[in-house]
């Protein structure tokens, strides 16, 4: 629970709380830090659920959305009486 605290830091942990606050304070501070762990606690679940619920619903766009296959590129044909492209360069002139 307290990672790589053990008791004899703790011990110290609370004999220095209990000379810094005194004894009528360090019950008035315990309850204060249990409330706001425990209101931290609400918020990182609630942010959980939120993410997950989030996640699931992308997912399921995601698989509900079909994948459209690639187009076929189609080279454009010019009809054969089509006028001349103006951009386009004349034949060379061999004469």
């Amino acid at each position: 629970m307290f990672g790589s605290i053990g008791g004899p830091e703790i011990l110290l942990i609370l004999v220095v709380a209990l000379l810094v606050f005194g004894p009528k304070r360090i019950p008035e501070l315990s309850r204060t830090i249990g409330r706001g762990v425990a209101q931290f606690r609400r918020a990182t679940n609630d942010f959980k659920a939120t993410l997950e619920r989030e996640v699931s619903a992308a997912d399921l766009d995601i698989e509900a959305t079909p994948v459209p296959e690639p187009a076929q590129e189609k080279t454009p044909e010019e009809p054969a009486d089509a006028p001349p492209d103006p951009t386009s360069k004349p034949p060379p002139d061999n004469g």
